[in-house]
């Protein structure tokens, strides 16, 4: 009953801390689109498969479980637990790189082009506006 469960659970471990690794050497390589939509269909079956528990047993589905099972399940949801906490932590932190050269990237943009604009007052003042610089990313990956 719970063998398709910590399959899965075991295998979303092993992919996150790949990624884990993966991306503390560098910020991105090749197949990571791929590594995205292998964990989201893990966590989709993982979803779907305590769904169904549920649905069959919905109060003590965790109850029936044999020793070794429940051991099984605590052992697997641990592994998964600390590879996301690691996971979430640098994709976290790659998430803050990526914001923060974004937003290097247009204050020198912003610099070089020379895109303030200065108007006079009505009470003889100069007023300045940044006009945001003109940036075009490539989403692609």
């Amino acid at each position: 009953m719970t063998e398709q469960l910590i399959d899965a659970m075991v295998s979303l471990t092993q992919i996150m801390e790949e990624e884990s690794e993966r991306l503390a050497r560098g910020p991105f390589f090749a197949e990571l689109p791929e590594i995205a939509t292998v964990k989201l269909r893990l966590t989709g079956q993982i979803e779907a498969q305590v769904a169904r528990m549920k649905r069959e047993a919905p109060d003590d589905w965790a109850d029936k479980l044999s020793t070794e099972e429940r051991e099984e399940l605590a052992e697997a949801s641990r592994g998964l637990r600390d590879a996301s906490t690691v996971n979430a932590q640098i994709l976290a932190r790659q998430i803050e790189l990526s914001t923060e050269m974004m937003g290097a990237i247009a204050a020198e943009a912003q610099r070089l082009t020379g895109t303030r604009s200065m108007t006079y007052g009505a009470c003889g003042g100069l007023g300045g506006m940044d006009a945001p610089a003109p940036i075009s990313i490539n989403a692609r990956l």
